[in-house]
């Protein structure tokens, strides 16, 4: 990172949104030398990656860096600002794009995907977006990246071309298009008639601007909560689950870590900073999407418990812990911003290991239900180990980091004086032991299924490690990563609570 180091964090804001664009660029111009392409896909990675690290170690001593690139008119510029989640958001994109992209290379590589290069512009454009949303300064500069990273990553979920492709291709842009621009672009304008500028600013841009005992917090707020369709609140959720007809590494990145999270990202900072959490406590007006958000996470880990299909199972299970960091902002206490802003990496890494594992299990085995999965865990032992800590982490279960937003939401919950919402939390880890461990311990414990497809070295109850067929090590090695990455957070909490105390007025 030493290149970095010489980097101002306001030089390097800028950089951290061109440098995957000039990836793009040079992943184009390589086209025809495959090695050189994904060279340059992770040479732009680590490059994107010192940068947002610059932002976030700068950000962790009080910095606030930035810079303005231009000014549409009076109080609307394009302007970019650090701030602890902003931060936060971008070196987890960061950082997980590069460990995606090493993941890419091994299941793009052993599926003889067409249209690669097509792939990796897409991914590049979309990480731009993604940064250009962790660092936008006003509601302005994030629709626009907002809506970039949706017409960027529309390639990525119809990359195979055919038909559910392409439907589900339809569905996604649909959904998300149509929420932006018919709820969150008003509430955008609205905004800035009642205040004359959108700027994010501590405490709240509204609190100065509207009256407290007015319906109008109420209806902006619902206006952002559905029309931020990224977030996946029900009934503005059929995108996700539609867009799983993306190969593994999509799903793995941009449905568990830029897309969704770009989402629920918005919604924190537009609590923290447009309303403020003592505005929508004083007011009340959270309280109905609260509940909404309750009323996501259980009937979402219901639907997610009757999918056979892997993916459509982790898709569902994404609708319903997203609503934990919706859950969290509405909630309009310290502790529920806090538990929502950890569980964005948390989720972030626990998710993308169930992903990029199902991935793994598709290459080495063409499996895609869970029913297929019985006795797999013998021949697949790293790829299934994996795969239950991830599991573990999105639970809640120490010593993984799933358990901290948990704790840090019941604790929101209590502080709110809203005890039913500790129960929804109860419940809906138990739902998740249902659906996420019932697949390793099928994997490990179970007999093959009798449909003719008898597994080398699974004949007995203990793994044979001479007869073992794992996916290549491309896919192996970053779920891995990940799954060792959700135990080292467990530990590393208090850093990052530390990091985050600005958001709550606590640094």
């Amino acid at each position: 990172m030493g290149g970095a180091d010489m980097i101002s964090p306001g030089l390097a804001i800028p950089l951290a949104l061109w440098v995957p664009l000039l990836g793009c660029l040079a992943i184009w111009l390589l086209d025809k030398s495959p090695n050189l392409r994904e060279a340059a896909t992770l040479v732009t990675g680590a490059i994107l990656f010192a940068l947002t690290v610059t932002v976030f170690i700068a950000v962790s001593t009080g910095q606030r860096p930035g810079f303005q690139a231009l000014e549409v008119i009076d109080g609307l510029p394009i302007a970019f600002q650090a701030e602890p989640l902003g931060a936060l958001f971008a070196v987890i994109a960061s950082g997980l794009w590069l460990v995606n992209s090493v993941y890419s290379i091994g299941y793009m590589r052993a599926g003889n995907e067409q249209h690669q290069t097509r792939f990796y512009m897409s991914f590049a454009v979309a990480i731009s977006a993604a940064i250009g949303v962790a660092f936008a300064a006003n509601l302005f500069t994030l629709f626009i990246f907002y809506e970039v990273l949706t017409l960027s990553t529309f390639p990525l979920v119809t990359h195979k071309g055919d038909e559910k492709a392409r439907r589900g291709g339809r569905i996604y842009l649909g959904v998300l298009m149509a929420t932006s621009i018919g709820l969150f672009l008003p509430a955008i304008v609205w905004t800035y008639v009642i205040a004359g500028t959108t700027d994010f600013m501590p405490g709240g841009l509204l609190a100065q601007h509207v009256d407290a005992a007015g319906p109008i917090v109420g209806i902006l707020l619902g206006l952002y909560a559905f029309g931020i369709g990224k977030a996946a609140l029900m009934p503005a959720h059929p995108w996700l689950p539609n867009a799983m007809v993306a190969p593994t590494p999509v799903s793995a990145f941009l449905h568990a870590v830029a897309v969704v999270k770009a989402g629920v990202f918005a919604i924190l900072k537009i609590v923290i900073y447009i309303f403020g959490i003592d505005l929508l406590k004083d007011t009340g007006a959270s309280i109905p999407f609260m509940w909404i958000a309750a009323g996501s996470i259980l009937l979402a880990s219901a639907i997610a418990m009757n999918q056979d299909n892997l993916k459509a199972r982790l898709a569902y299970s994404t609708v319903s812990q997203l609503s934990y960091i919706t859950l969290g902002a509405m909630l309009a206490t310290s502790m529920g911003v806090m538990g929502g802003a950890i569980q964005i990496a948390a989720h972030a890494l626990g998710k993308m290991t169930l992903f990029m594992c199902a991935g793994a299990i598709y290459v080495a085995h063409h499996k895609t239900l869970v029913s297929e999965m019985r006795g797999l865990g013998r021949v697949m032992p790293f790829t299934f180990g994996a795969f239950f800590l991830g599991a573990m982490s999105i639970i809640g279960l120490p010593p993984m980091a799933g358990s901290w937003p948990k704790f840090f939401l019941m604790l929101g919950a209590a502080d709110a004086g809203q005890m039913a919402i500790i129960v929804v939390l109860i419940i809906s880890s138990i739902l998740n032991v249902v659906y996420l461990l019932s697949i390793p311990v099928q994997a490990f414990y179970m007999n093959p299924a009798e449909d003719g497809a008898k597994l080398q070295g699974a004949g007995g109850a203990f793994i044979d490690w001479g007869a073992l067929k794992e996916a290549p090590i491309l896919c192996i090695a970053p779920p891995m990563f990940t799954a060792a990455g959700v135990i080292a957070l467990f530990f590393f909490i208090d850093p990052l609570y530390r990091f985050l105390l600005p958001l709550i007025g606590g640094g």
